[in-house]
């Protein structure tokens, strides 16, 4: 069982790296961006590509695939979501799951649909620590996640444009008159969240060793999932929600209910709207009509 939750926090940090991802664009501009699941996916077609034809190191491949999957998260935001920014929200919704299939197809006939092999970019060596045994990989995985929430949380809390996203997130127009670029920070927002997404498809490629272009479907809703169970809108929820989620996962694994473990994980989603709809470290606020 102790084994069981060690693989729960290594697979949980992934899931907290793209439920961030969600949570700060809903926080900001209260949208829930349900193509940052393919965007996961691009991240691990990037990484792929930059270690198996280029030969490049995993951590420089790594940063590179960020800033790369940066790059395109503030486009499909300019081209997108801007347009539409003062539409209704369900014409946002439905344009992100356009966006989300367009990603994913465009990429299958691209590559094609068939699995491969993410390069194994190191040696595995496995460490055993007494009941728990790890893999150097796990523990990159948990560094690296773990390094990433950090940095964010340090962008948030103590940079100039951290002030700014805080700030459009509690009042766009107010911000906008006190001299914010509005649009800056949101696309700044959304280079954040699509760079966490793009590392986590690399993190999972190296891990599972396998990926394809509709791999970004079941982690992007899990993490969604992640982000209403921590408090949709909230940064440290969305860590919180994610450990949660891979561990639920993994501990539904080692009691036999694997074929169930997804369903597992929707049924809590269910039960925290019901109980708790503001998520585990939500307020809940009322409305004024």
């Amino acid at each position: 069982m102790l084994q069981q939750l060690v693989n729960g926090l290594i697979l949980g940090s992934v899931y907290a790296l793209l439920a961030l991802g969600y949570t700060m664009v809903y926080g900001i501009i209260k949208l829930i961006n349900f193509a940052h699941g393919d965007v996961y996916m691009m991240g691990a077609f990037v990484g792929y590509y930059l270690i198996s034809t280029f030969h490049m190191n995993f951590f420089v491949a790594l940063i590179l695939t960020m800033i790369i999957t940066a790059a395109i998260g503030v486009i499909i935001e300019f081209l997108a979501y801007r347009p539409l920014r003062n539409s209704t929200r369900i014409a946002a919704l439905i344009t992100a799951i356009g966006v989300s299939f367009f990603l994913e197809y465009g990429m299958v006939y691209l590559v094609g649909a068939e699995a491969r092999a993410f390069p194994q970019a190191m040696q595995t060596v496995k460490y055993d620590l007494g009941p728990i045994s790890v893999t150097n990989i796990q523990l990159i995985i948990l560094a690296v996640s773990i390094l990433l929430m950090l940095a964010l949380n340090f962008i948030v809390k103590k940079t100039k444009m951290g002030k700014a996203m805080r700030a459009v997130s509690v009042d766009s127009d107010a911000a906008q008159l006190m001299g914010i670029n509005v649009n800056s920070t949101i696309s700044f927002t959304f280079a954040l969240g699509s760079a966490m997404a793009g590392a986590a498809g690399v993190l999972i490629g190296l891990y599972y060793n396998t990926m394809n272009p509709l791999m970004g479907m079941a982690p992007g809703i899990k993490a969604f999932v992640a982000a209403v169970l921590g408090g949709i809108g909230i940064i440290p929820g969305a860590a919180v929600g994610g450990f949660i989620i891979g561990m639920l996962e993994t501990l539904s694994t080692a009691i036999g209910l694997s074929s169930y473990k997804d369903a597992v994980v929707y049924a809590i989603l269910i039960v925290i709207l019901l109980v708790r709809p503001a998520g585990i470290l939500g307020k809940n606020i009322k409305e004024k009509v």
